[in-house]
């Protein structure tokens, strides 16, 4: 099970079951079209052995600020703990270096535990930032450099 292109079939999939993936949380609306059609290039799946989505990244490569930025990740419940959402980080990284990206961004929210435990355990720094989503709307913001490969050391 390695990423691969997410396809419209896979977004639809996704769209469909995100308890799934997510539970009772409806996030339903940052799982927006534009994902697929106009960066459908910077996201990734991992589909299990019947061909179905077990995890997912939807990602931007922004060129012009050379960042790779991480909108979502997730891990379907039943599939959790076998590294799956490591394994969409390790080659959104990859892509954004091929695309001369010098670094990784993600953001969520103070209370999300599990997100931060994940960035945070992915080598990523975080630094908490007021406001950042409007006037009492504090994020977690996670940094991180990408190594070029080439020479071995950090940009």
């Amino acid at each position: 099970m390695e990423p691969e292109r997410l396809t419209k079939a896979d977004f639809d999939e996704i769209v469909e079951r995100l308890d799934a993936f997510w539970g009772e949380r409806d996030l339903s609306a940052l799982h927006h079209p534009m994902f697929i059609h106009e960066f459908g290039d910077s996201a990734l799946v991992i589909r299990d052995e019947h061909g179905g989505v077990a995890a997912y990244l939807l990602g931007l490569i922004v060129p012009q600020r050379r960042l790779g930025y991480v909108h979502l990740v997730a891990v379907r419940q039943d599939r959790r703990g076998q590294g799956l959402g490591r394994r969409l980080y390790e080659r959104f990284r990859e892509l954004a270096r091929e695309r001369g990206c010098h670094t990784l961004k993600a953001i969520t929210t103070p209370g999300n535990a599990a997100s931060v435990a994940f960035h945070s355990a992915l080598g990523m720094d975080a630094l908490e930032a007021g406001d950042y989503a409007g006037i009492g709307r504090p994020r977690v913001v996670f940094t991180a450099a990408l190594e070029d490969d080439r020479q071995g050391t950090r940009r």
